[in-house]
């Protein structure tokens, strides 16, 4: 009686009810059947969804945040970094005149504007040469120029020890002797620590420490304790 006593519907211009009706049914059959747990499913699916975008937000925020502090870090190290470079650079070319009489050396950013990816250049130029590229050097005048480089950088940042492998070798017996003369220096302040099979520097030694080989094969480290001037002290002709 309620579907009798409905109004009709409208229906487009050129189509009976008849045929509306069947283009509903086909409709209906076209959406299949119905799924009564839709809602409950539309639901935990809102509430997942509803998770994972906090979830999103949460990593978007912390990614900001890690920006946030990775350019507060990039901007500590160009600080740091800059103070630190102009230190070792003043001492570089002050030790590099020390240990080359007469010659000059520099060192120089390759990129100063973009500090975080630049390199460092070093220019040496002993004596009365011409040649700046540490290339062109002899090998002892190459080592010299590195030790130039470590002592500049233990000046500017100082430390309790430094420990030292096999530098000298190359040295002829006036450049060992500069050697010899500035790690006295150090010396004075901290503990300074090389291995050498070197006379001249085993004699600046306060401490010796070895490994002997005994006839039996066995080895076993061998202390001394010195006390005596060195050469150095004793020698005013170097």
């Amino acid at each position: 009686a309620v579907a009798l006593d409905a109004p009709q519907p409208e229906v487009p211009e050129g189509t009976t009810l008849a045929g509306r009706a069947r283009e509903l049914e086909r409709e209906l059959r076209m959406l299949g059947p119905i799924n009564p747990l839709a809602l409950q499913e539309h639901d935990a699916l809102a509430e997942r969804h509803a998770f994972l975008q906090q979830q999103l937000d949460d990593v978007k925020e912390s990614r900001r945040e890690l920006l946030r502090v990775i350019r507060a870090v990039d901007r500590e190290i160009v600080s740091v970094f800059q103070t630190a470079f102009q230190d070792v650079s003043e001492h570089f070319s002050a030790l590099f005149a020390t240990l080359f009489p007469g010659g000059s050396g520099r060192v120089f950013l390759t990129e100063p504007d973009d500090v975080l990816n630049t390199g460092i250049e070093i220019e040496a130029r002993p004596g009365r040469k011409r040649v700046k590229r540490i290339s062109l050097l002899s090998g002892g005048e190459r080592a010299l120029t590195a030790m130039a480089f470590l002592f500049a950088i233990f000046t500017a940042r100082p430390s309790p020890f430094y420990l030292m492998d096999e530098v000298e070798p190359a040295l002829d017996d006036v450049n060992l002797h500069r050697f010899l003369r500035l790690t006295e220096g150090f010396a004075r302040e901290s503990q300074v620590l090389i291995v050498t099979h070197q006379k001249r520097t085993m004699e600046i030694a306060d401490a010796l420490y070895g490994v002997s080989l005994n006839k039996d094969g066995t080895t076993k480290v061998v202390a001394q304790q010195l006390d005596l001037p060195t050469p150095l002290e004793t020698d005013a002709r170097l």
